[in-house]
């Protein structure tokens, strides 16, 4: 089987700078892409120096909720440069009235003109929400959305709202650590996710599995991209679907939003 992760972080400093390692890792478990998204303008340089070393990473660079406050006053020029230099997908980025301190002000500004680029250059879109889904509903449905699709990176909203979600264009990517059984309202909501918009994500480092599913641990709770197999099989025995064919159809999910 081909695996696809649509959403990680492998820069992320608590990898230690063993990146290359860990994509050794991610290959002998099959892994043949992943979505290594960028958070801020800081770490976009280290998304695209691992996409210029490794075939298998498709970058994304973005500006997430959490670094709004933090943006330069030319953060949308620089990220319109950062696309020219290595076309990429837009992410990640979204809204978040979740995170304790975060302030609300400025995050539809930097979502909407984050979105507008997306739908401009017909790229791929990853997006971040937490606890304002009737709000993002509202933005995409004004648009202008990407014609390919955007992508709902763990989803966490409400189960009734996949449908409309979907008929905008929406995927939505099931993460490991809703394999854990206290995540029964996420579960149900993926349920209702059409075969043809489901992807599989690992958010590594975050997000880990159940640790009686982790098969590569990397201690002090960080989740190995390499666990994507882990997040497969959960995924497989929540739908009822048999390992093989849920592997074709994320594989033919994840070509037609990101390309081959």
């Amino acid at each position: 089987m081909r695996l696809f992760d649509a959403h990680n972080h492998l820069q992320d400093a608590r990898f230690g700078g063993q990146q290359d390692e860990l994509i050794a890792d991610c290959t002998a478990v099959s892994l043949s892409r992943m979505v290594v998204n960028g958070t801020c303008e800081s770490d976009w340089p280290a998304v695209a120096a691992l996409a210029k070393r490794h075939d298998c990473v498709l970058p994304s660079f973005g500006l997430h909720p959490w670094f709004v406050h933090e943006r330069s006053p030319e953060w949308l020029a620089k990220l319109g440069q950062q696309l020219d230099d290595c076309p990429a997908t837009v992410g990640e980025f979204g809204l978040d009235r979740w995170k304790p301190g975060l302030g609300y002000d400025g995050q539809e500004e930097v979502f909407t003109a984050q979105l507008c680029l997306a739908a401009e250059r017909d790229l791929p879109a990853s997006i971040h929400c937490l606890k304002t889904w009737g709000r993002l509903h509202e933005l995409l449905r004004d648009g202008p959305l990407p014609k390919r699709g955007f992508l709902l990176h763990s989803y966490g909203g409400p189960a009734e709202m996949v449908e409309p979600l979907a008929k905008l264009g929406a995927y939505f990517s099931f993460p490991g650590a809703f394999a854990h059984e206290r995540k029964t309202r996420q579960r149900d909501a993926f349920r209702q996710v059409p075969t043809d918009r489901l992807l599989i994500e690992t958010d590594a480092p975050d997000q880990a599995p159940p640790e009686n599913r982790v098969t590569h641990p990397l201690g002090q709770a960080v989740n190995h991209p390499a666990n994507i197999a882990a997040v497969y099989e959960a995924t497989a025995e929540l739908l009822g679907q048999a390992p093989d064919d849920l592997a074709k159809r994320v594989e033919e999910n994840f070509v037609r939003l990101f390309g081959g």
